[in-house]
């Protein structure tokens, strides 16, 4: 994924604040670029479960991009962590990975997630239309 930042017009509208966890920094760059450029603030970028915690009580996103494969951790196991919370804070979790979706699909199904993202779909507008099937 390239960095969009000099080819992209900002949206005038702000969407949902989020938080970006995955263990590879050129990817979680990239993805902040291609959000903010469509709208979508990113707040931070988390490595590891620690860290998505710890973003979540400080930064209180309304969603989290979770990677399926956080280097020796699971995605599904943050996506559990961050349901749990016991303060409440707890964002819309959407998994992403560069994998087939039906690869995992019994797990996203089982798991708190909204949804499922590949990497290569990610987009304001693909998180949106995730979050509005929630809601329905």
């Amino acid at each position: 994924m390239r960095s969009f930042a000099s080819t992209c017009t900002l949206e005038s509208d702000v969407g949902p604040s989020c938080l970006i966890v995955d263990d590879q920094p050129g990817f979680c760059e990239a993805a902040r670029d291609l959000l903010e450029c469509q709208g979508v603030a990113v707040v931070g970028c988390a490595r590891s479960s620690a860290e998505a915690v710890r973003s979540v009580r400080e930064l209180r996103p309304e969603v989290a991009l979770v990677d399926i494969e956080l280097g020796a951790e699971s995605g599904f196991d943050v996506a559990r962590l961050l349901a749990a919370d016991p303060d409440g804070n707890t964002p819309q979790v959407i998994l992403i990975s560069t994998h087939d979706e039906r690869e995992f699909a019994k797990l996203i199904e089982s798991s708190p997630a909204v949804g499922f993202l590949s990497k290569t779909e990610l987009s304001a507008e693909r998180i949106y239309q995730l979050l509005d099937r929630r809601e329905c």
